[in-house]
């Protein structure tokens, strides 16, 4: 998990349908690399079933008996 850079943001943001240019996306950059590099030491560290993309499958499914 590495800081994301400007160039890395804008095709994320036209995914996501909010275009934007290179300005907002340095801004963007530099307002979420200090959450990143907090993270940083721990990165790839964690055990993969604490991946939280999977939570609403998880959750949703019902448990036999």
């Amino acid at each position: 998990m590495t800081r994301p850079t400007p160039k890395e943001i804008k095709p994320m943001a036209q995914i996501a349908g909010v275009p934007v240019d290179d300005e907002i996306a340095t801004r963007i950059s530099n307002s979420i690399g200090p959450a990143f590099e907090g993270f940083a030491a721990i990165a790839g560290t964690l055990p993969f079933d604490l991946e939280p993309a999977l939570y609403p499958i998880a959750q949703t499914q019902k448990v036999s008996k």
